[in-house]
């Protein structure tokens, strides 16, 4: 039989299939997305604090690599999925790091536009939203980690070095391969598979 968790990657088992974070795909969630629109992500995110009060932060914690990174913000993204999950055009989370305090998180909630909003969600208002649902939705178990208490505001056009949002927006294992590209308005962070560019490989998913 398969293992209690299949999913790879920060991917989560839902009990028929596992959830992939953002621009990963498949099965198992072992392949990353030939292309990501980093122009279009911002657009659609919201930039968010919180404060875990009951977890200390530990060094290894600020290496996205290393085991108690990945295991903290496994945990921190069931969390926050059970506060966010009622909120209209939720769809996941990105984590962007972790620092002290006790253990602050900065992490991104990903929107699908609502309709009638335009392609960008409307800032004030999604905020408000994902404030009232982390107060109405903390955990009653002292196991858990606590809700999430966010700040934070929408995120700014993408400016800044095109490389280092590509490695903040690109899953951690897969960073290394992407790098910035300009096409038309857009900022798309590519890789040896996306289409249509000079010397693209088939890489047959993923």
């Amino acid at each position: 039989p398969p293992p209690a968790d299949p999913c790879l990657n920060g991917g989560h088992w839902t009990g028929l299939g596992c959830r992939c974070p953002p621009n990963l795909e498949g099965d198992r969630c072992q392949f990353a997305a030939a292309t990501i629109n980093v122009t279009a992500a911002l657009a659609q995110s919201l930039r968010l604090v919180a404060r875990v009060t009951n977890r200390d932060f530990v060094e290894a914690m600020g290496d996205p690599s290393s085991c108690p990174h990945r295991s903290f913000v496994q945990e921190f993204r069931r969390s926050v999925d059970r506060s966010y999950r009622n909120v209209p055009g939720y769809r996941g989370i990105q984590v962007l790091g972790l620092r002290r305090g006790s253990v602050m998180v900065d992490y991104e909630v990903l929107l699908h536009p609502l309709p009638g909003e335009g392609p960008s969600p409307t800032p004030g208002h999604r905020v408000q939203e994902l404030l009232e649902a982390s107060k109405v939705a903390q955990p009653h178990n002292c196991s858990d980690l606590g809700g999430p208490s966010p700040t934070g505001g929408p995120v700014a056009d993408p400016g800044g070095d095109p490389a280092e949002l590509c490695r903040r927006l690109t899953p951690a294992n897969f960073s290394r391969f992407y790098r910035p590209q300009r096409v038309g308005g857009s900022l798309l962070c590519v890789t040896g598979c996306t289409p249509s560019l000079p010397g693209s490989i088939d890489c047959h998913g993923g």
